[in-house]
């Protein structure tokens, strides 16, 4: 794992290596191991390396093609590297055991069509020298990110967006209004958008090929349209646990590739136990996993972790921390997402990748299983309220008129739910940080952008038929979710402390296996991720398996009425910040008050604006050092 950097002007460049070394240098913690550069009169590459495989210096990039046709940056894995090498014939033999070198010679030997044939998690760019045209790709996924952007005629890419726009020398706040809308609305900003206007994202499974012509963007693999397989249905549960079984192991066989020490994440919950379960069946003997434990019971996995730990017989190590302390955390967090990011998991994620940093280099996960296999809780709510959605809009409306005057929270919710006209519009409602708040855009923004409801409605177009409302929504978790929240969210906390997270949740066969299987495996009344609990039922006790959903989270809440309140005040009231934004401020401000006082629990959408606010401060106005950043927080 890695960061890469490009600059590409198809008119000719001007060699600028203080700026680009500079840009590169944001990218020092993605790989801390050996940095290279490389040039010609049309464009500069960089990388930055975290050795994994092939540890000498052959693995070094920039690595050009024995042809000296090609030039390669690459950040991720290529799992099936070396079963490609049998099928490709290198001018002049192998020069390394690296996945870089077998991926730049399958780009040479088919074209994009290698693609097809790669299973891993990678970001990567390869200059043809001949044809002086850049091809990059994202893995299927979006394991990896790649941002690219276009100004003025120059063309940069990178693994971070605060590189590319250090490149194209753009302020950081100027900002895309539709991402900004975006971000309000889910606290993340989806693909193919970026929050920094002339940045994007390549959305995952796409490639995109650059040259004196233009762009040209192309999606080369799709899960979207996989259908249920009602075949599946004549099959005994027993037979579909094997096969789900295998698939797994298969995965974390080939996730094992690794020059380095290797460990994994063990939480409480199913997904990672399935991980490390299978580490043991595929022949890893003690298993090193990294656990952080909370001092406060109502956040603390620890015990649950430690119990599966026992369970499965492998070395666990844990670290005891109280949640306040990871507010220790927020300078680095605002300073490692160079775009704003609201989930407050990636505190405890960062803590996490710090502990295990300190014993491995790669850590496997379990992140993916949720969207695929049906593990969030209002996929079964979504199931139920499917009749709702025949009723006439007269009649939701009158259930949720006696609902909203009800005084439970839920019951509100419920009532917001019910006012939902169609599958995509109550996904978005659920999944939504803003719910029934007013919006907090000024009109004119709101009027010139999309919705993430529209943004949803267009990815479902190319769904499949007659799918139930829950696998709708767990393929809009798929595609938008997992990729930009969650998945960005580990890989930015991980290599924050220069620590390699793989999830083998997300290869690309189990995932289309998944699609195709009927929703009634994946849910059974409540009971998320059935068959994936079947299968864990064969290495841990029914009580542990079957045990509440914990979210690894932390008391966002609290903290804005404790440590946090006079923090989140003064944003709120910074003239500084608030001026850079079409933000209504009343609204805003209400929010806050809302969440002090105790009327309401707003902390969802509060801290979205917050962290938004934050990294304005951080990275435009500049009012404040990281020391008297941490001040403010203590």
């Amino acid at each position: 794992m890695c960061g890469i950097l490009g600059l590409f002007d198809p008119g000719g460049i001007e060699q600028d290596l203080f700026t680009f070394s500079a840009a590169l240098d944001r990218l020092k913690r993605r790989g801390p191991d050996d940095e290279g550069l490389w040039h010609d009169p049309f464009i500069q590459l960089g990388h930055r390396r975290l050795a994994i495989v092939d540890l000498s210096p052959a693995g070094h990039q920039p690595m050009v093609s024995g042809d000296r046709r090609y030039v390669i940056v690459f950040n991720g894995e290529i799992y099936n590297h070396r079963e490609l090498r049998r099928r490709l014939d290198p001018p002049g033999g192998w020069a390394s055991q690296s996945d870089t070198e077998t991926l730049l010679e399958a780009y040479r030997a088919w074209g994009p069509g290698c693609l097809d044939l790669l299973n891993g998690m990678f970001a990567f760019a390869i200059w043809d020298r001949e044809e002086r045209r850049v091809f990059l790709a994202r893995d299927r996924m979006g394991v990896k990110p790649l941002y690219l952007g276009e100004r003025g005629g120059r063309f940069a890419f990178g693994s971070r967006p605060g590189a590319v726009t250090r490149l194209l020398q753009q302020d950081p706040l100027d900002f895309e209004p539709g991402a900004l809308r975006a971000y309000l609305e889910l606290g993340y900003v989806p693909a193919p958008l970026s929050f920094h206007r002339h940045v994007r994202k390549l959305p995952p499974a796409h490639y995109a090929i650059v040259d004196a012509r233009g762009e040209r963007v192309v999606r080369y693999w799709d899960f979207r349209c996989v259908a249920p397989d009602p075949s599946m249905r004549r099959r005994t549960e027993t037979e579909l646990a094997e096969e789900l079984e295998a698939l797994l192991h298969a995965s974390v066989r080939e996730r094992l590739m690794s020059d380095v020490p290797l460990g994994a994440f063990l939480s409480g919950g199913v997904d990672s136990a399935l991980v490390v379960a299978a580490m043991k069946a595929v022949g890893v003997e003690h298993p090193r996993t990294f656990t952080i434990n909370f001092r406060e019971a109502a956040f603390d996995e620890g015990l649950a972790a430690a119990a599966a730990a026992r369970h499965l017989g492998v070395d666990h190590v844990h670290e005891t921390v109280t949640v306040d302390s990871l507010l220790e955390l927020l300078p680095e967090y605002a300073a490692e997402y160079d775009e704003p990011f609201a989930d407050s998991s990636a505190f405890p994620t960062m803590a996490l990748a710090r502990l295990a940093r300190r014993h491995v280099t790669v850590a496997l996960t379990g992140d993916g299983a949720d969207e695929i296999f049906g593990g969030y809780h209002y996929y079964p709510l979504i199931e139920r309220l499917r009749r709702t959605l025949e009723w006439s809009p007269l009649a939701r409306a009158a259930v949720g008129t006696v609902a909203r005057a009800l005084p439970a929270h839920r019951a509100k919710l419920l009532a917001g739910a019910l006012r939902q006209p169609d599958v995509v519009d109550l996904f978005n409602y659920l999944r939504s940080v803003g719910k029934d708040y007013a919006p907090l855009l000024d009109a004119d923004v709101l009027r010139a952008t999309a919705s993430s409801t529209d943004w949803f409605a267009q990815y479902a177009s190319s769904f499949a038929v007659d799918l139930s409302p829950a696998e709708t929504a767990m393929r809009l978790d798929a595609g938008f979710t997992l990729p930009e929240l969650f998945l960005q969210k580990v890989d930015v906390a991980t290599m924050a402390f220069s620590l390699e997270a793989r999830c083998p949740m997300t290869d690309y066969r189990l995932v289309e296996w998944a699609m195709r299987l009927p929703v009634e495996y994946k849910l059974r009344g409540s009971t998320g991720k059935f068959l994936l609990k079947r299968v864990l039922f064969k290495y841990l006790p029914e009580a542990h398996v079957r045990r509440p959903k914990m979210g690894f989270g932390v008391p966002i809440a609290a903290w804005l009425r404790g440590p946090l309140a006079e923090w989140a005040r003064e944003l709120v009231y910074d003239e500084s910040v608030m001026s850079r934004l079409p933000l209504e401020r009343q609204r805003v401000r209400a929010l806050l008050e809302d969440q002090r006082s105790g009327r309401r629990e707003a902390h969802p959408l509060l801290w979205t604006v917050l962290m938004l606010l934050y990294f304005v401060r951080m990275h435009g106005a500049r009012v404040e050092s990281p020391g008297a950043t941490r001040r403010a927080v203590a």
